[in-house]
């Protein structure tokens, strides 16, 4: 199985990343809008707190993707409907002090994290926060105790979307 692009291990406790570090608010990227209010609520205004909407990059949808003859290597793409949201997100990114990726604890938003990492990082301090619940205070010790991608649940997550388009789904 090929390695994501620049996942990482995860580190169980990472600095956190203070909110005027560099002069901007910090970009917190959440999957859906409804969740984004309630977490915007949570942090204040030192924070902006924006959708990413679920995926944002995916397997090619005219090729098949994924290079059979070089370790099943992908090739992913911004989904074209989700050019808009990228673009806002990174006029968002290039204002912010920092950057942290809170989508699903779960495979896909390990994944959606990491695509976002790379179309996002652009050398900015990027971590990640996971939460299980939305409340504020599982919101606050979330942000009190960053860590990494998850390496091992992206390349889990690339691994099914392999198969899935190998097999025809």
């Amino acid at each position: 199985m090929a390695k994501a692009v620049g996942t990482k291990t995860k580190t169980p406790k990472a600095k956190p990343i203070a909110a005027k570090s560099s002069g901007g608010k910090v970009l917190v990227i959440v999957e859906s809008p409804a969740k984004a209010k309630t977490i915007n609520r949570y942090l204040g205004g030192d924070y902006v707190v924006m959708a990413s909407l679920g995926h944002v990059k995916d397997l090619p949808q005219k090729d098949l993707g994924v290079d059979v003859e070089h370790s099943f290597h992908p090739t992913y793409e911004v989904i074209p409907s989700k050019s808009k949201v990228i673009k806002g997100l990174k006029d968002a990114a290039k204002k912010a002090s920092a950057i942290y990726l809170a989508a699903d604890p779960d495979r896909e938003g390990e994944a959606i994290c990491q695509h976002l990492a790379e179309e996002l990082g652009d050398g900015k301090p990027v971590r990640r926060v996971l939460f299980h619940e939305i409340t504020k205070d599982a919101i606050q010790k979330a942000f009190e105790n960053p860590g990494e991608i998850d390496g091992k649940l992206v390349e889990a997550q690339q691994a099914r979307r392999i198969l899935d388009r190998l097999v025809g789904y």
